[in-house]
């Protein structure tokens, strides 16, 4: 029984993280509680997550991303769900919206534009984080180092129905 309990709050801690611990960069995805039940989301900043635009697109994102021949499916978050978020099965792939522009943005940063949409790459223990930096709320897509770049155009679509564009600077 002892040993149980150790492992009980071993597990606890790595799922639930300490409690001081608040992302100043790239948001990434909190532990899954398990692969099959609701993804427990880590909240950050997202002065903008209930903006009309973030919501039209969360209304508007796939069920299923794509990812070369392997489909990712939409994910159930846990509750409190951090406003504005969604996830895809597999490591997870987790998108926020309405987030601060990343401190990396500079006039002279590298931008890949997919269908429309203006991507900034920002990579972090062995993940990218994706802005799209060209809209009023920035958007931040998440992949983890097993996932293909795939899932960008699928959102960037949803991002050019549901969000206008607008100059990065």
């Amino acid at each position: 029984l002892g040993a149980a309990l150790v492992v009980g709050v071993g597990i606890a801690g790595v799922v639930l993280g300490p409690a001081s611990a608040v992302p100043t960069t790239a948001p990434a995805p909190a532990p899954a509680v398990a692969a099959t039940g609701p993804l427990l989301l880590v909240p950050v900043d997202a002065p903008q997550a209930g903006s009309a635009q973030c919501s039209a697109l969360l209304h508007d994102l796939p069920a299923t991303l794509t990812n070369g021949t392997t489909p990712l499916r939409r994910r159930q978050l846990a509750t409190p769900a951090p406003p504005a978020s969604a996830a895809w099965v597999s490591d997870p792939v987790v998108l926020r919206c309405g987030i601060e522009r990343p401190p990396e943005l500079t006039p002279t940063s590298e931008l890949l534009d997919v269908d429309g949409v203006q991507w900034l790459r920002v990579t972090s223990d062995g993940a990218a984080t994706w802005y799209a930096v060209d809209r009023a709320d920035v958007v931040a897509l998440t992949l983890p180092g097993t996932v293909g770049t795939g899932p960008i155009q699928d959102v960037s679509e949803a991002i050019g129905r549901a969000m206008p564009a607008r100059p990065v600077f």
